[in-house]
């Protein structure tokens, strides 16, 4: 074994005779052979020397009476349970032992837990978007499981879940209003969580209820929303009625002359990022998901330009424009920039709405409006895949599968304009 595991009276500090009468913390000993660290916990428990020995080092189970047995029981528990909880690593790990060891034992196989281990997790890299989508998705387990299978969400195990219980769940869901595509998001969440059970040896693959022959998470093909040549122009020439809507325009073509510039990177664009005609980033939405960080250039034009001498802040000493502070934490820039997304979609309907456009446009409309015009400009899929900071290829033909059959057939006739 690569560790070894032991139950002590931490008497550090106290060797003399006349400290064997004081009372001592009584720990769990750790020792990691691989690593050559010792790591000690405290059990909220002290006892005298003589105690301990009594117990513990001396202890003849059959003499031991009332509160000594009961003491040592619990000692020997701790340290059983100890030795499983390392046993069942393939390589010992301090942290995910810790993590373990101070859990109920009925833990592993809870799915609220484990849910809420990874929205802790997301809140700890700050990843505050992917930590509200476990909790959405934990939300709508919990009224399904409490409503129509009667189970507390705190009682609930990945036992319970099984192929008739998803196909249930997904039945009520669509009967509830949701839509295939809701479905599915909540689906695969669940499936994240069961695969982190495994990893982390909680669950065995028996209990996986996904994949072939299991339950099959509902497929969707996103409908890409874009505005036609026409309808980008329109919007355009469109005259906001008041400054508010006038701001949302501004920014929405921003966002668009920018490669479909997502919003929270809008947000975080620093003017330390300008470099003389362009400005670099990082899009934060894949920034962690890859080894090879790809920054992304945006050459600036005149319009883009004014946007920022517009709405810009003047100092120029951190962000560029007035949506989040230089002091917020993540927390308070994902619920600004939430806002501020929310208040841009509020006035870009209803200048859509007083000009005969889409009433469901939305500012993640200019991104794929931006591909789209792409390929009407007759961009190739290369040129496309890296304005958008696709991960590959086949994302970005995702991308044009999903445009309209007008879209399509500009692109096909264009490939003869010589």
């Amino acid at each position: 074994m690569s560790f070894r595991i032991s139950i002590v009276l931490d008497r550090r500090g106290k060797t003399g005779k006349e400290d064997e009468a004081k009372k001592c913390p009584v720990k769990l000993r750790v020792f990691s052979k691989a690593l050559k660290k010792d790591k000690r916990y405290n059990l909220d428990m002290n006892l005298t020397k003589a105690e301990f020995d009594t117990i513990w080092i001396n202890a003849d189970n059959k003499a031991l009476r009332s509160s000594n047995k009961e003491t040592r029981l619990k000692l020997q528990a701790i340290e059983n349970r100890a030795n499983e909880e390392a046993n069942a690593m393939s390589v010992f790990d301090f942290a995910k032992f810790e993590l373990k060891l101070f859990r109920k034992a009925s833990d592993k196989n809870n799915v609220y837990y484990h849910f809420h281990l990874a929205i802790d997790k997301n809140l700890e890299n700050d990843k505050i978007s992917t930590a509200e989508s476990f909790r959405y998705t934990l939300n709508s387990l919990k009224n399904f499981s409490e409503k129509i299978k009667k189970c507390p969400i705190e009682r609930l195990t990945f036992q319970a879940i099984d192929v008739d219980w998803l196909k249930d769940y997904e039945k009520d869901m669509i009967a509830n209003g949701k839509s295939f595509t809701t479905v599915s998001i909540y689906t695969r969440t669940l499936r994240v969580i069961f695969n982190n059970a495994i990893a982390v040896n909680d669950l065995n693959n028996e209990h996986y209820p996904f994949g072939k022959n299991k339950y099959k998470i509902l497929r969707t093909k996103k409908v890409k929303k874009a505005l036609s040549s026409l309808e980008l122009k329109t919007l355009f020439k469109a005259k906001p009625d008041n400054s508010n809507e006038q701001k949302a325009k501004d920014f929405w073509f921003f966002s668009y002359a920018c490669n479909g510039m997502n919003l929270k990177d809008i947000a975080l664009l620093k003017y330390s990022d300008i470099k003389g005609d362009q400005f670099s980033y990082y899009r934060a939405k894949t920034f962690d998901k890859t080894a090879e960080k790809t920054v992304i250039t945006i050459y600036l034009t005149e319009f883009t330009n004014g946007v920022i001498s517009n709405y810009g802040i003047k100092d120029k000493s951190g962000y560029v424009f007035n949506i989040v502070d230089n002091n917020d934490d993540s927390t308070v820039q994902y619920k600004k920039i939430k806002n501020f997304t929310r208040y841009l979609n509020d006035h870009i309907k209803r200048i859509a709405k007083a000009n005969a456009l889409p009433e469901d446009i939305s500012t993640y409309w200019a991104r794929h409006s931006f591909a789209t015009n792409s390929v009407r400009k007759g961009a190739s899929m290369e040129f496309i895949s890296e304005a958008l900071n696709h991960s590959d290829l086949s994302v970005t033909k995702s991308y044009f599968a999903g445009f309209e059959d007008k879209t399509k057939k500009d692109f096909a006739n264009s490939i003869m304009d010589f």
